[in-house]
């Protein structure tokens, strides 16, 4: 491997090796996962939420090799060349740092190390998020609370990056111009031209094979924690049907799970079942006593799901119709009206025509799949 230390050795005005192909890789891949999360989380929205999870969970993976990298690659792609402390970051912003340094200056260092950690921040949260309140994911026996207090942090931490990045990108124009280079070329190319007076850094060797090794164990161990970790929790955050229940309900259409409703919404159903949305579903008393007592149990507000925190708002006047809420009209937003209207799907109320996991009442967001309209 060619060491960008070379450039100690390289003839004034030679183009030289300053960044890696790693280093390059690391920066360009970077620069497309970032951009698809933001489309997919800002722009596209809840339909491509697979897409945005995945890009957020590349970017993470690139920052964590971009960290091994920084301690066993060669001299410009390692901490110690470009981290300084605040005195040396403070003299470059204000013109008393003489010398143009070819890898990063300390502000440059700065941001990066700023935007790696912004990255981390996001993909933490976002995994928090994911498993608190979407129940998907390594972190799915947190409370809700904290999944949707992670949500929140990380909406804001997705603006900040956005800033940070146009910053970034801001002050790389603004270096080109005063250093009289081209630094996105150069991110493209690796080299850069060899100038007098120039920061080359001290030279060290890079170690790749270690590199790679650590990054394999990394890679593996995300892997296990994540199929370990992916199951129902001991404690699941929806109840399972009750027999009784799924037997009376599934005779005729599917068995609605317990958190799609408020307690009062159910009291409404159960107690007008002679008029069960035209049809005549009456139940014996005990029958209904016991269906009744158990829905109400596990309403809306006793589960931990996305789902169940957005319906336990009780209406001033409910009708027991699940499609007549405003968090189901919030949910589905983005689909087309005839999409409810023709086959398969035929009715808003066919909840496991796109959600697989319906009965559950988990609504993963990975059990999500619109059906193609067959017919009118």
């Amino acid at each position: 491997m060619t060491d960008a230390t070379s450039t100690q050795f390289a003839p004034q005005g030679k183009q030289v090796l300053v960044w890696d192909i790693w280093v390059r890789l690391f920066h360009w891949s970077l620069v497309v996962s970032i951009s698809t999360a933001a489309v997919t989380g800002f722009v596209l929205g809840a339909p491509w939420i697979k897409l945005h999870i995945v890009s957020g969970l590349l970017a993470m993976a690139l920052v964590a090799a971009r960290i091994v990298w920084g301690f066993l690659g060669p001299t410009h792609a390692r901490f110690r060349d470009f981290l300084r402390p605040p005195a040396a970051i403070l003299s470059h912003l204000t013109g008393g740092d003489t010398g143009r340094h070819l890898g990063h200056n300390p502000a440059g260092g700065l941001m990066m190390l700023g935007l790696m950690a912004v990255v981390g921040l996001l993909a933490i949260t976002g995994l928090t998020g994911l498993g608190g309140v979407l129940r998907t994911g390594p972190l799915l026996s947190l409370p809700y609370g904290i999944g949707e207090a992670g949500l929140e942090l990380h909406e804001v931490l997705a603006a900040l990056l956005l800033v940070m990045i146009l910053a970034h990108v801001a002050a790389a124009i603004f270096e080109s111009r005063r250093s009289r280079e081209n630094l996105v070329r150069s991110m493209v190319t690796g080299t850069k031209e060899r100038r007098p007076g120039d920061h080359r850094g001290r030279k060290v060797i890079s170690h790749p094979r270690i590199a790679l090794t650590v990054i394999a164990l990394l890679a593996g161990l995300t892997v296990q924690v994540w199929q370990r970790d992916t199951g129902v929790p001991e404690r699941a955050p929806v109840a399972v049907l009750d027999e009784i229940f799924a037997e009376e309900c599934t005779a005729c259409h599917l068995a609605y799970h317990p958190s799609l409703l408020s307690g009062a919404e159910w009291q409404v159903i159960m107690a007008n079942l002679d008029d069960h949305f035209i049809e005549d579903a009456r139940l014996d008393d005990e029958t209904n006593a016991r269906i009744t007592e158990w829905l109400i149990a596990h309403d809306a507000s006793t589960a931990q799901t996305r789902p169940a925190h957005l319906f336990a708002n009780e209406r001033e006047s409910p009708t027991g119709s699940i499609a007549e809420t405003q968090a189901w009209s919030d949910l589905h937003e983005s689909l087309a009206e005839e999409t409810f209207q023709h086959a398969p799907v035929y009715s808003k109320s066919n909840c496991s025509a796109c959600h697989a996991d319906a009965e559950t009442g988990w609504f993963s967001p990975f059990q999500i799949k619109i059906p193609k309209e067959t017919s009118k």
